[in-house]
């Protein structure tokens, strides 16, 4: 950039290519970011499953804790742990698995089984 003149200066963050330190943070943020492409596409160019991120989707198993439980985690009667407990689960797990049941129906949940390949 510098052979042509172009100088960034971030209006936020305070980066300024013009001095020396502004063009050595630009070069290493543009290095890491081409490392995590060229990572990411090496992954997915040898087929070794890994393409980043959580997967999207559940497993049957998670599937069929998740409609078991929408039909007793509303139950006053019930602590959180007398339900998680006995299904092998967390308490984080169990709140997570709560706040799906509550933005998806049954129909929706059985959709979000993994897909084979």
């Amino acid at each position: 950039m510098s052979n042509k003149g172009i100088i960034i200066k971030g209006l936020v963050d305070g980066v300024d290519t013009s001095t020396i330190n502004g063009r050595l943070f630009l070069n290493l943020m543009a290095s890491l970011a081409e490392r995590t492409n060229a990572g990411l596409q090496s992954a997915r160019a040898r087929a070794r499953g890994r393409t980043g991120g959580r997967p999207k989707d559940y497993t049957t198993e998670t599937i069929s804790k998740l409609l078991l439980l929408r039909s007793i985690y509303k139950d006053p009667t019930l602590r959180p742990e007398d339900i998680y407990k006995p299904l092998g689960l967390t308490r984080a797990t169990f709140y997570r698995y709560a706040k799906i049941l509550d933005h998806h129906t049954d129909e929706e949940i059985r959709n979000m089984v993994v897909k084979k390949k």
